[in-house]
């Protein structure tokens, strides 16, 4: 297993400017950051799983050790399959920890060997989520500050009223 490599997983339904920073904040701690869509959301996705590996790649093209890969199952199973023994979860708020903890201790339980790891993004990204990003931009809210362009855009289409 390779310390220089950390896994950060996520539906990414779109990836937000909160995403970003965290990787391109563990892109400066580890040689390499695996950003990993999962497949199976578990709630109504706004994009198919290429859609959001698509959007994801070229809002982390300026992150030249990111890779971003589409996967399903269990995010541990997922990780040791690609030699990784470290996982990145992002906490916003003190909301966010329980469910993150929990998590956390479950991945341990299912594999010891691989660790979680916890990034806090910029205070200017802490209110920001996906599923907040996808009801404003629903709602034909203004979403510019809160995804890339390329994101905003997609968002856009995806929400035309037609």
């Amino acid at each position: 297993m390779s310390p220089r490599s950390v896994l950060y997983p996520g539906t990414f339904d779109p990836i937000t400017n909160g995403h970003h920073d965290l990787i391109r904040r563990a892109a400066k701690l580890f040689e390499r950051v695996v950003v990993a869509v999962a497949t199976d959301t578990g709630k109504q996705s706004a994009f198919t799983l290429e859609q959001r590996v698509e959007l994801v790649k070229k809002v982390v093209a300026d992150v030249p050790n990111a890779e971003v890969t589409g996967f399903s199952g269990l995010t541990v199973e997922f990780a040791q399959s690609r030699g990784i023994s470290a996982i990145l979860r992002g906490l916003r708020a003190v909301s966010d920890f329980e469910f993150e903890f929990q998590m956390a201790a479950m991945n341990r339980h299912l594999a010891p060997d691989v660790e979680t790891l916890f990034l806090t993004p910029g205070e200017h990204f802490t209110f920001i989520s996906s599923s907040l990003v996808r009801q404003v931009a629903a709602l034909g809210g203004d979403v510019s500050d809160l995804v890339d362009p390329v994101v905003e855009a997609a968002l856009k289409s995806r929400y035309a009223k037609g």
